[in-house]
């Protein structure tokens, strides 16, 4: 939570001698330790609150920046533009609005790029545009990216951070996630490495395709990831389920994911599998 205002206060002689100010917009709410925090701090920690740990969802460009060599990354040309296939008059104006306040064209974004100089494709979801939902565009370009990388041979990294399906695009939505998979089937046939990195959260359609079909799949600390969410799935078995049974540790513990990275390690763990695959040292 952005906190844009602070209460004005009547400053004192002093305060008025120092002519200290508090910038409007500059500072979050930590959503776990409920401290508020300077953004720039936030931001010089790798967006992980400098108080107690948490991490805080990244925006698609400030990934590419913690993950791709700089200067690498080419994005895919896709000529191709977000569908209405329900005729909502709400959805063609809230992907509008979105647009212009992520700067993103969809949820989702796919390229070429290089980590540590070993080429690879990757994607990149986004949790600011409509919670990374899984609608045609998002699901055209994954499969995409996955055919460029069998095409030119080269490793496949998906960054996944959704709420599911996108319904306002209705069984158009959920087809996605047979055509993405049906992608990876070719992609494990052509012998190629594909690393699936799940961040917080990823549910729904995407956790029930691409995301969990990883060769190595790995999660950021504290990422929730499942299916559905905790409430549903009670009242649907009508049993109580373990405390934090959808957390990436609870997972790891019972064998659905490789390993929890942390966020600073993340450049250098992709690195180190891409050059083990490829049978190399990672000093080559």
């Amino acid at each position: 939570m952005i906190v844009d205002k602070i209460k004005k206060r009547e400053p004192s002689a002093k305060a008025r001698e120092s002519k200290v100010d508090i910038p409007v917009g500059k500072w979050l709410k930590c959503d776990k330790c409920k401290e508020i925090v300077y953004k720039d701090a936030v931001r010089e920690n790798l967006n992980i609150c400098p108080n107690c740990g948490h991490y805080f969802r990244m925006h698609i460009d400030r990934r590419l920046e913690m993950i791709i060599d700089s200067g690498t990354y080419k994005k895919l040309d896709l000529d191709i533009d977000t569908s209405n296939p329900l005729e909502l008059e709400d959805y063609t104006k809230k992907i509008s609005m979105l647009r212009e306040k992520t700067g993103l064209k969809e949820a989702v974004s796919a390229g070429i790029g290089k980590i540590n100089g070993e080429e690879v494709v990757i994607c990149i979801m986004d949790s600011g545009f409509l919670m990374g939902s899984m609608g045609v565009v998002v699901g055209e370009k994954i499969t995409t990216a996955i055919e460029t990388a069998i095409e030119k041979r080269l490793p496949l990294i998906i960054f996944s951070v959704s709420g599911g399906a996108r319904m306002q695009e209705g069984i158009i939505s959920l087809m996605q996630m047979a055509k993405t998979t049906s992608a990876l089937t070719k992609l494990d046939e052509a012998g190629l490495l594909y690393i699936s990195v799940l961040t917080d959260p990823t549910y729904g359609g995407v956790t029930a395709s691409f995301a969990s079909l990883g060769d190595v799949i790995l999660a950021e600390p504290g990422s929730m990831i499942g299916f559905a969410g905790q409430r549903v799935i009670e009242q649907t078995i009508g049993e109580s389920l373990p405390e934090g049974f959808q957390t990436a540790e609870f997972l790891l513990d019972h064998g659905f994911i490789d390993k929890i990275v942390e966020r600073k390690d993340l450049k250098e763990t992709l690195y180190k599998l891409i050059k083990f695959h490829k049978g190399g040292k990672e000093d080559e």
